[in-house]
């Protein structure tokens, strides 16, 4: 089993890297195997809605989210780490999830997902919110800790010093290798995939 953890903040060693690595230390220590991709600082390119995702699952802008997409052909679940700016996921963050999300539907269904923000002060319930939202959409299993995944301070040496942060981090990681395991389990034992329906679209104008 193993775990893909996204760091979408534009600092590799940073506040969120300091969470994520929490939370992957933790995973190891349960016995599920993690890594943790630096999403970096080139440009994403926005989603253009041309739908040739629809029929390849991948992108036809060939960047960091066909690298996410592919590694999540081998990955058993997902983390998602992002700063909060002005109370929301980084920029980056949103630009690629539209994509990584709306490409890779059949790629993350049924695996396990959470998300993680760090910020200096305030913003988190906020950006936290939009993240989730991604997993959700996606039927992935939202994994939880004992309070809302988050962590506070302005240098990673600062987000060490959040003492409950740094244990929602370590329960976050205990939580996603048990959901892990649980789900080996079941399929060892025979127990299937829920059964899809083809997607229903509507509007609000009839």
């Amino acid at each position: 089993m193993k775990v893909l953890l996204i760091n979408c903040s534009p600092h590799p060693y940073g506040c969120t890297y300091t969470a994520l690595k929490e939370v992957a230390d933790t995973l190891e220590s349960c016995g599920v195997d993690s890594e943790i991709l630096q999403v970096g600082t080139a440009p994403i390119q926005p989603c253009t809605a041309c739908r040739a995702c629809k029929q390849t699952n991948r992108c036809i802008y060939d960047d960091a989210a066909n690298i996410i997409l592919d590694k999540m052909t081998h990955m058993d679940g997902m983390v998602i780490g992002s700063p909060v700016h002005y109370a929301s996921p980084s920029g980056t963050a949103i630009t690629l999830l539209d994509r990584v999300f709306y490409a890779g539907g059949s790629t993350l269904r049924h695996k396990p997902g959470t998300a993680i923000v760090s910020a200096r002060r305030a913003g988190t319930t906020a950006a936290l919110d939009v993240l989730n939202k991604y997993i959700l959409y996606a039927q992935m299993p939202l994994v939880t800790s004992r309070y809302w995944n988050m962590v506070h301070g302005n240098t990673s040496e600062e987000v060490k010093q959040d003492t409950e942060g740094m244990q929602i981090m370590r329960v976050l990681g205990r939580n996603m290798a048990w959901l892990l395991k649980c789900i080996e389990a079941g399929k060892q034992a025979g127990i299937p995939y829920p059964e899809a329906e083809s997607p229903i679209h509507t509007n609000f104008i009839r």
